[in-house]
């Protein structure tokens, strides 16, 4: 188990039932000790960039839509975004390595050619202070190392498995292990 940041993904465990949560794939965004922040990778809605942020389509990455980041200030929206070579612009605020937020507000002209990509989330997740470490501690997530891949790859159907299968030893069979081992 890998330690709790930024960078870090969540992979939602099998007893996860919570709707918000079930079977997603979460990139921590910010965790200290006075809680922590990420968006829900893989769940894509049908509503298009281009019908909510202007001129902001087209830097975003296959699919073109907005993502349900998280049940939390859904009306609101969170860009991350893969800075190219070169310095990063204003409204740029990195995460970790290349991967980092892009403020909405900035002119899309003034970012353009610094980013590679951009993917847009509605709301986020939140966790008060440690609340996110009782619920790893219960079985609710798996912590593991996250890549710019991850956040912004085409088809997001295969995302939790796939995170799962490349993970060494025992964890990697979570990858095919049934939501209710029971049935098995």
């Amino acid at each position: 188990m890998s330690e709790v940041g930024a960078g870090m993904l969540l992979v939602a465990g099998p007893g996860l039932l919570d709707p918000h949560f079930a079977d997603t794939v979460v990139l921590l965004l910010d965790a200290d000790a006075e809680g922590a922040v990420g968006v829900v990778l893989n769940r894509p809605t049908p509503v298009g960039v281009e019908q909510v942020l202007e001129g902001w389509d087209r830097l975003v990455v296959e699919p073109d839509v907005l993502f349900q980041g998280g049940p939390v200030s859904a009306d609101g929206a969170i860009a991350l975004a893969l800075l190219g070579p070169g310095e990063p612009p204003a409204g740029f605020r990195p995460v970790v390595d290349r991967l980092g937020l892009v403020d909405l507000g900035t002119p899309v002209e003034q970012v353009a050619d610094a980013l590679l990509g951009v993917r847009v989330f509605a709301g986020y997740a939140g966790w008060g202070a440690g609340q996110l470490e009782g619920e790893i501690a219960g079985g609710d997530w798996l912590v593991v190392p996250g890549t710019a891949d991850d956040v912004f790859r085409d088809d997001v159907t295969d995302l939790r498995r796939d995170v799962v299968r490349r993970q060494p030893g025992e964890l990697a069979w979570h990858a095919t292990r049934p939501a209710d081992p029971e049935l098995n």
